[in-house]
């Protein structure tokens, strides 16, 4: 991007963007920053972005957009989004958190006057603005749950006595100074000091390469004796992944602590001597644990999802596994999407085990896999939901496990042993399945976090935190199930409605309509371990495509659709059928001999200056006049059946044939009448959506410029804006012309 740049929006260069709602805020101050950095940072992402000219804007952890108040950047970034797309969609599990006035502003974004400061909520009047339907209520077509039963299971590790000693002194050693570091920052009020402390332990408990990677870096930042800050806002730090916070931290030189370089000396030392004595305690039970599962499952080829904060265990883990014969992959945040999408694959394949990080599982959809080992846990438990959930999907065929690692003896283990207790007993009294079902991925990380370090600096306090922990806990999940009686209760879902779509045929035509085109014109059709590899005749490769959109998802394929230019243009290739031209006799079996007719096939086309809209119908007219559309559809279907077809002959040459063809073409269109004004219906409400649109886009703009200091800049550009202005007109006028087309592809004499 230019920041500097102002004559060019680059928002404008794509038709579509995916983008983090932190990368866009506006922001009021940054460290260093001067006043011209900061509105040019806004301007770039803020200003220039909602002023693009955006149809439809979606908001993924809507939720966060409410803000704690008006004057919250997230809540300002609502509002711009609000104004700059006709349409918004807002998606959250979680919308309402225990704060009516939070989600007051939440639903001020969709409707603006109906939700003022101050209004009264209530569900009648949220209702025209909610759908929703809870997870566990989902069904399929037979009506059974859609989400497979899941277990969760602490493992506690105790170190063997001689065997892992030096593993425990190294706990023990880098708590003590983390105790201390982390004093020292409550003390003096310096918050990245108490960042890092809470780092270093969470590091110590993930492996022995982890915190010896950080050792190393934290005492060669100490021999340079220069210190530098974060440079960026505390606001969001707990809602980074570990692996992201250590690499913040890094980069950066906190100030040391007073003899800090000789106690991380010596703390290197101790690691290093834990790595050359032997393998982790956790690693060995780790190994037990694949073993015991797949002769239990009695499966040698079982696949397992591995989670851990930090690379440095995850390359040790992928070490340790290959050296005893696993092929393991991994996914961490620094992997581009083809490499990410190439990983999924080989997990898909041979692989058996794929060792991720947070950030690598980010968007990853794993139902092939239903066991996810937790090497070491986050400190807040949304994180663990967000892991488990990678495989806790739609199309998931086996209940789901997970197994969650922590070594016996710590402090970690004594929390989580207290506050698992006490959050299922609150959980249960309040009729709520699961954590993920009121917080959300992000909430209260400082929360958790600073209950860990509280116990670690007073470890015989430890009922106590935990206790008044779990009553500001519950108190909050109180609240949020009280503000769940705003949000409309489900509706019964019907399984028909999900039978007609896993069973439309559509897919299966686009498959053999696409495959039968590359056999016969020079292209190369070859199946690959889930789905095609194809060559096209003009040289185009498309590597690990599947026209089923359910192995898309499962196995991180391609999904091809109409949508796909190519598929597209073969549709809108397909040959014209003429008068005159002869009619072939098909005679098919299994259905009854007095079913007698002409079946045909058209393309009903509508054309406009900037769009080509089409539908294909099929039409079936018996021998005496009637037209039966169910078997036009059926005789569709059987038709791509070579086994159904019995015998294939000439039946109608010359003026006989025109005849049938001319016919056939009076009840096409009268029976396309009805598909040709969906189209037409479909093509005015894009015309209308692109004219509320564009109306958006110029108001937006000229309030922008409205805002010009210096006069003769703002009168030249809003002149030019008028121009513009009246050259969209023009072009409006064009678009909202239409022209419709009839084309026959194919007409069959059909007899049983």
């Amino acid at each position: 991007t230019n920041a500097g740049n102002n004559s060019q929006n680059i928002w404008k260069i794509f038709n579509q963007v995916i983008v983090p709602l932190d990368a866009i805020k506006p922001i009021t101050s940054r460290r260093g920053w001067s006043r011209e950095q900061i509105e040019a940072y806004n301007k770039e992402r803020f200003e220039d972005l909602i002023s693009a000219g955006w149809d439809l804007i979606i908001v993924d952890e809507a939720h966060r957009l409410g803000g704690s108040t008006e004057q919250v950047a997230r809540y300002r970034l609502g509002k711009g989004l609000a104004e700059a797309a006709p349409y918004l969609l807002l998606l959250s599990a979680t919308p309402h958190q225990g704060k009516t006035e939070q989600f007051r502003r939440l639903m001020s974004l969709l409707d603006k006057d109906e939700f003022v400061t101050g209004t009264v909520i209530t569900q009648e009047k949220v209702k025209p603005y909610v759908i929703r339907t809870e997870k566990r209520m989902a069904i399929d077509g037979e009506g059974k749950p859609l989400f497979k039963p899941r277990k969760s299971e602490l493992i506690p590790i105790a170190w063997q006595k001689g065997k892992h000693e030096n593993q425990r002194l190294l706990y023990e050693a880098v708590t003590e100074y983390v105790r201390k570091g982390y004093n020292y920052a409550l003390s003096e009020r310096k918050n990245y000091i108490g960042f890092l402390m809470c780092l270093m332990q969470r590091l110590v408990t993930s492996s022995t390469r982890a915190i010896r990677f950080a050792l190393e870096r934290r005492l060669g930042v100490l021999k340079e004796q220069k210190e530098t800050f974060l440079s960026e806002d505390f606001e969001d730090w707990w809602e980074l992944d570990g692996q992201t916070q250590l690499e913040h931290l890094l980069k950066v030189r906190p100030e040391a602590l007073r003899f800090e370089y000789e106690e991380v000396k010596s703390l290197l030392d101790l690691a290093l001597r834990c790595e050359a004595s032997g393998i982790d305690a956790k690693a060995e039970a780790f190994l037990d644990l694949l073993y015991t599962l797949q002769q239990e499952e009695q499966d040698p080829g079982l696949k397992f999802l591995i989670f851990t904060e930090f690379v440095p265990t995850q390359e040790m883990l992928k070490d340790f596994l290959s050296m005893r014969g696993f092929p393991c992959v991994c996914l961490n945040g620094s992997m581009g999407l083809e490499e990410r999408q190439n990983v999924q694959q080989e997990f898909a394949g041979k692989a058996r085990i794929l060792i991720s990080t947070d950030a690598g599982g980010e968007g990853l959809n794993l139902q092939f896999c239903h066991v996810v080992i937790n090497y070491d846990l986050p400190w807040n438990p949304m994180r663990i939901e967000q892991r488990i959930g990678r495989v806790d999907r739609i199309g998931q065929r086996h209940p789901v496990k997970a197994f969650n690692f922590v070594l016996k003896d710590t402090i970690e283990y004594r929390v989580q042993e207290v506050l698992q207790e006490k959050l299922s007993i609150i959980l249960k009294e309040f009729g709520v399945d699961k954590t993920s079902e009121i917080l959300d991925s992000t909430d209260k990380g400082v929360d958790f976090e600073r209950l860990y370090m509280d116990v670690l600096l007073v470890p015989e306090e430890i009922e106590n935190k935990v206790s008044e922990f779990a009553s500001k806990f519950k108190e909050r999940v109180k609240q949020i199930c009280k503000g769940k009686r705003f949000i409309p209760s489900h509706k019964q879902l019907d399984p028909q409605i999900a039978r007609r779509i896993m069973e439309h045929p559509l897919p299966y035509w686009v498959e053999q309509m696409t495959t039968n085109y590359l056999s016969a014109k020079g292209g190369k059709v070859e199946r690959s371990l889930f789905g095609y590899n194809l060559d096209w005749p003009d040289g185009t490769k498309m590597e690990n495509v599947t026209f089923i959109r359910e192995e898309a998802e499962n196995y991180g394929l391609s999904h091809l659709t109409l949508e796909e230019p190519k598929i597209r243009g073969l549709v809108s290739g397909l040959p014209k059928f003429i008068p005159g031209q002869p009619i072939v006799k098909v005679i098919l079996k299994d259905i009854p001999a007095e079913v007698m007719g002409f079946w045909s096939l058209w393309r009903i086309v509508l054309i406009s200056e900037l769009q080509r809209l089409q539908k294909i119908m099929p039409l079936f007219v018996t021998d005496k006049g009637k037209i039966l559309w169910p078997t036009a559809w059926r005789l569709w279907d059987m038709l791509l059946d070579s086994q159904v077809v019995s015998e294939i002959k000439p039946a109608f040459w010359d003026e006989k044939a025109e005849t049938i063809y001319w016919q056939m073409e009076q009840k096409a269109k009268s029976a396309g009448h009805i598909l040709f004004q969906e189209l037409l219906a479909k093509h005015k409400s894009w015309v209308e959506r692109e004219r509320e649109k564009g109306l958006y886009a110029f108001n937006m703009r000229k309030r922008a410029l409205e805002k010009i200091g210096l006069p003769q800049v703002r009168n030249f550009r809003l002149k030019q804006l008028e121009t513009e202005f009246k050259a969209w007109g023009k072009k409006m006028q064009k678009m909202a012309q239409i022209l419709p087309e009839l084309d026959c592809i194919l007409i069959l004499r059909i007899e049983g």
